[in-house]
């Protein structure tokens, strides 16, 4: 066993929660692409093809390895497809491409078996491989749990063995929504019970001597997700263990929703020097996937560079980045969420009230009332009026510029302090001070004022004189290269001294073309994919930790319209700030029974209005009540042609026809009192 690099300080999950450094991790031969070690993040995806159409899945693998991917993932639901994986490896072979294949498998042991022979990689779900799914709530006696362990052993031996054989390594890979009936009914949906399922498998592996894993912990949600690859790592760690970890983010969607739901679990791993390898889960076809993998990778290769040389985790604690404050379980557990306690500064923000937006507008056309449609505040000219929507932003930051119409009446209006004073009307009108105008003689009558300053103010002289009283907010921004780790010591820092002042985080994005970072060969509109990635990243990783009152993006290239729907996807993707319909929706593959693109649209325009509803779209029934677990209805794919609806994990309406599945579902959404009629505009 190799236990280079695997010790860490008692209760960490990473080197370092103030700087960026890799976890090292033991390499592992996966074909002649090595992951792990001081080996590059590698970029993966999975085909969408039957995998019995073997030109379709050559052609489709070679699209995907010439968009980046550097592992191909092939469905092998039986063995006449994890057969059929030989001749898709000989035509590849022959096409000059020798990509590692990678044989996805759940249920089938014989599959996997024969898989093992062909592929350079398994993928096996402990959750119902040799496991039972049945949704049973089962009381095991220790006793009986050992015996169905040794069970699964004796199932599970045979494909380790042929593993050792042939070279071929194996992701033992848990998912969040296929927990077998055992594990929940010990350890219940929680990250420990992923942990655990995971780790029994780890522990049979190591029994046999085979050491040749990549472990991933998925979940729809990047909360439950985050928790679990961290307690994975504490685990590992305590048992002389440091496998690879495949990171991702399960259904998350297509589009914006789809990228800034991955980014948010996956960005906040990364930011921790988590993650051996990437795949985005992206209901669009799987080339679209690596483009976005590679970008949010490619900042962490930036800052190995920056620092001259990547740093590796040294096996003496004396040689590890030191914490500069306290992790102890009374004041912050990473392993479960908890929102970061303040006062409820005069009925606006902090408390148990939902994280603001803030949006820059001092660049703008001030004399145009249509300027707030981009910001969620659809002005009617005949009216002369503006509407609110689900995401219409709760401060306007105007700097020194005064805008030529009146604002609405809910709109916090944010100016610098010394415009601010010279109002006339300074209703819903706020001052922004620097931390040393707001320690001098200045007014501070107003509801909210709010003191932006940096991470490293928390130390200075200035900020132990700043005045606490409840109209006090800290706007907290960064530009440093770590910025997130930054932010997020001021927390910690803010907690050790008993500080419960609201905090809005605030970020600023340039992408210029021609920068090393923003450089990129693909095409579309590179600024606005960033910010949804870098964004997502850098304040997802925050918000999953319950760390912000707020949220203030500016990104002067980009539309005001992305800056606020950005936002607000981040805020919906921790679960911070629910403001329209979740679709968890999985990504394609062989085993799909639809179109899941065409379906997840058509599903969209006619639910998208309902707001904090989670509808589950999935292609087959391996990926239909569990892999939705987080849903509260679902649409899955039992056939050709044919659907089964469910409530949560129970099926209420199976093998209906697709022409009628959607009439079908809205009716038990109405049937159960959560449907509204869309508000047409």
């Amino acid at each position: 066993m190799n236990t280079d690099a695997v010790k860490v300080l008692p209760g960490r999950y990473c080197n370092s929660l103030t700087e960026y450094s890799r976890f090292i991790t033991r390499e592992v031969n996966i074909g002649d692409v090595p992951m792990g070690g001081n080996n590059p993040i590698r970029i993966q995806s999975m085909t969408t093809t039957d995998t019995m159409d073997t030109i379709g899945t050559v052609e489709q693998s070679i699209r995907m390895v010439d968009a980046g991917c550097e592992y191909v993932r092939i469905t092998a639901p039986s063995i006449k497809e994890a057969q059929n994986l030989a001749e898709i490896k000989k035509q590849l072979r022959a096409r000059g491409y020798t990509v590692p294949l990678v044989a996805d498998i759940h249920f089938t042991p014989n599959a996997a078996e024969v898989a093992a022979r062909i592929v350079e990689k398994v993928r096996v779900n402990p959750g119902n491989y040799a496991d039972k799914k049945k949704f049973d709530q089962i009381d095991y006696t220790d006793l009986e749990y050992q015996g169905e362990l040794e069970r699964i052993f004796q199932k599970f031996t045979p494909l380790v063995k042929v593993c050792k054989e042939y070279g071929t390594a194996m992701r033992i890979g848990t998912n969040h929504g296929s927990l077998s009936d055992r594990i929940m009914s010990r350890y219940g949906d929680t990250p420990q019970g992923m942990v655990e399922s995971a780790m029994e498998f780890m522990r049979m592996c190591e029994q046999l001597n085979f050491y040749n894993l990549v472990i991933s912990m998925k979940s729809s949600n990047p909360q439950v997700m985050v928790q679990a690859y961290r307690l994975l790592v504490e685990t590992m760690v305590a048992e002389g263990m440091n496998y690879p970890l495949h990171l991702g983010v399960t259904e998350a969607g297509d589009g914006e929703d789809g990228r800034i739901k991955s980014a948010v679990g996956i960005g906040t791993l990364l930011e921790d020097g988590l993650g051996d390898t990437v795949r985005v889960s992206l209901t669009e076809e799987p080339e679209a996937e690596a483009p976005v993998a590679i970008e949010l990778v490619r900042r962490y290769t930036m800052r190995e560079k920056a620092k001259g040389e990547r740093q590796k985790v040294a096996a003496e604690e004396k040689n590890l980045s030191p914490l500069t404050f306290d992790l102890s379980p009374s004041k912050h557990s990473p392993y479960e969420y908890k929102k970061r306690e303040t006062y409820e500064a005069n009925a606006f923000i902090g408390g148990h009230l939902v994280p603001r937006v803030v949006v820059d507008l001092s660049k703008k056309n001030l004399k145009d009332p249509a300027v707030l449609n981009e910001a969620g505040y659809l002005y009617s000219p005949l009216l002369d009026k503006y509407n609110m929507a689900e995401q219409s932003v709760d401060f306007v930051y105007l700097a020194n510029e005064l805008p030529s119409f009146t604002l609405p009446g809910n709109l916090k209006q944010l100016y610098n302090y010394n415009t601010w004073l010279k109002l006339a009307d300074k209703t819903n009108c706020h001052p922004v001070f620097t931390l040393q105008e707001y320690i001098g003689d200045v007014d501070r009558s107003s509801k909210l004022n709010l003191v932006h300053l940096k991470p490293a103010d928390i130390d200075s002289e200035d900020f132990g004189s700043i005045q606490l009283d409840k109209s006090l907010v800290l706007v907290l921004e960064t530009d440093a290269l770590h910025g997130m780790a930054e932010q997020r010591s001021f927390f910690f820092k803010m907690e050790e001294l008993g500080l419960d002042v609201p905090v809005i985080v605030k970020r600023s994005y340039l992408f210029e073309s021609e920068s090393a970072e923003a450089h990129s060969p693909w095409t579309m509109d590179h600024g606005q994919t960033l910010l949804q990635l870098y964004a997502s990243t850098d304040l997802g990783a925050l918000l999953v930790d319950g760390f912000g009152d707020g949220i203030w993006i500016d990104a002067p290239e980009l539309p005001t319209s992305v800056i606020t729907s950005t936002a607000f996807g981040i805020l919906q993707a921790t679960r911070s700030r629910i403001s329209k319909t979740e679709y968890i929706s999985c990504p394609s593959c062989g085993r799909t029974l639809f179109d899941l693109m065409v379906t997840t649209q058509m599903i969209r325009s006619r639910t998208s209005h309902l707001k904090g509803l989670k509808i589950g779209i999935m292609g087959c029934i391996v990926n239909g009540p569990g892999e939705m677990a987080d849903a509260d209805y679902g649409y899955v794919g039992s056939g050709t042609d044919k659907i089964t609806l469910y409530r949560g994990k129970e099926a209420v309406k199976k093998n209906i026809s697709s022409a009628n599945a959607l009439d079908e579902l809205i009716n038990i959404i109405k049937g159960d009192g959560n449907w509204i009629d869309a508000v047409q505009e």
